[in-house]
């Protein structure tokens, strides 16, 4: 059997939903502010890969806009090295996923192996008081899914509850965008990005234990089914390990 296949469906390969926020308006800074590219396309890449099917969706659905900086062809230069999201942004077959995304009010829980939610500026102002988003999170979870989450997208993880009242992350050890790269972000633009840190409200969690790597390296973890990345060089790392949690 190819280490691909699903073993409960051995006739079709492994599936992952995979999760992109929808564009919005920061009310911090007035920004335009969308998905980062490379927590989507980076995973994508070691998805398909490994001969998984992915299939992308929104909250909300409708067109994905990447942030700024995280264009490979931005003014910025910030993602310049970024040559996977730029090809993915050039093939027709590839951006033309992201230009009409179907929402996440019909997914078929059964239907996929695991759920991959990318980050991006947009989560830290659309996915927290998100109801559908995080019950469908949680229902992956509790039907015995793969949850991962990376960067500002486990601004999720900081809400999203279990059927028994219980967050998703209670006992668990997980990670997500560090204070010390909020910091650095601010320094960088010269003010206040962010409406919250993500790190700072998950240490105020009793019973969870939120950990960081060195700012801005490959950092991702692995508790049980749940899988989270540290910010967005950490993408495909969390996308590896969903593929060896499935039994690669």
């Amino acid at each position: 059997m190819s280490a691909n296949v699903n073993r409960s469906h051995p006739e079709r390969p492994m599936r992952v939903l995979l999760i992109a926020a929808n564009p919005a308006t920061s009310t911090v800074t007035q920004w335009p502010v969308g998905f980062w590219w490379a927590e989507l396309t980076h995973p994508y890449w070691t998805f398909v890969e490994a001969g998984y099917d992915v299939e992308i969706r929104s909250p909300d659905g409708g067109a994905l806009v990447g942030d700024g900086y995280s264009d490979p062809e931005d003014a910025s230069g910030y993602s310049a090295h970024d040559i996977l999201s730029l090809g993915f942004k050039h093939s027709p077959t590839h951006a033309g996923q992201l230009a009409d995304t179907k929402s996440i009010a019909d997914v078929d829980v059964s239907a996929f192996d695991a759920v991959f939610v990318a980050g991006g500026q947009s989560p830290m102002f659309t996915f927290r008081g998100h109801s559908a988003l995080q019950s469908l999170i949680a229902a992956f979870y509790e039907a015995g899914k793969v949850v991962a989450v990376v960067c500002h997208g486990t601004c999720l993880l900081l809400e999203t509850r279990l059927s028994t009242g219980e967050l998703l992350v209670r006992g668990k050890t997980w990670t997500g965008f560090a204070t010390s790269e909020e910091q650095f972000a601010d320094h960088l633009v010269g003010m206040r990005i962010q409406p919250f840190w993500i790190e700072d409200e998950a240490r105020a969690i009793a019973g969870t234990n939120f950990v960081v790597d060195q700012p801005f390296r490959e950092f991702a973890v692995r508790d049980g089914r749940l899988i989270t990345g540290q910010q967005q060089y950490s993408g495909a790392a969390a996308a590896r390990l969903v593929i060896e949690t499935l039994g690669r």
